[in-house]
């Protein structure tokens, strides 16, 4: 497989790519959705609408959102009793890939540190096993009884 050019102006490995590629998913996602209100009704939706803006990125291989309203601050009173997003009530898992290289990060709420902490999980490598010449053949010519991927 020929390299991928960088997208980037400083020289950067696709290691370092992909892992500012995560930061600045994780980053984004937080500032961009703090702040939004929330409730038990509608924590798992806005979970998924979450997963769903993130997962449109490039490199993104896939993302889990948690959203657990019962951590935020008190509500307001009547018609102002609502919750908002804030950092104790978030938690994420990303995995972002690009051809065999994989980056897994997480953004979570760290009572520890009272800070919400991004950070990486794993950086890896795949390698796909080379298919067989029989399986090689049958999938080049079509004549395979399974739905074979590119």
């Amino acid at each position: 497989m020929p390299p991928t050019p960088s997208l980037h102006r400083a020289v950067l490995s696709r290691r370092e790519a992909l892992l500012f590629e995560a930061g600045i998913k994780l980053g984004g996602l937080f500032h961009q959705y703090v702040g939004t209100p929330v409730d038990a009704r509608t924590a798992r939706s806005l979970a998924r609408t979450i997963e769903g803006a993130v997962g449109l990125q490039p490199y993104v291989r896939s993302v889990r959102v948690r959203i657990d309203p019962a951590r935020g601050g008190p509500k307001g009173r009547g018609r102002f009793a609502y919750r908002y997003l804030v950092a104790e009530m978030i938690r994420v898992r990303l995995e972002l890939a690009d051809g065999d290289l994989v980056v897994a990060a997480r953004l979570e709420w760290r009572p520890d540190l009272a800070y919400p902490l991004m950070s990486v999980d794993r950086v890896r490598e795949t390698r796909r096993a080379p298919l067989s010449s029989a399986r090689q053949s049958a999938r080049t010519s079509g004549r395979s009884g399974r739905r074979t991927r590119p």
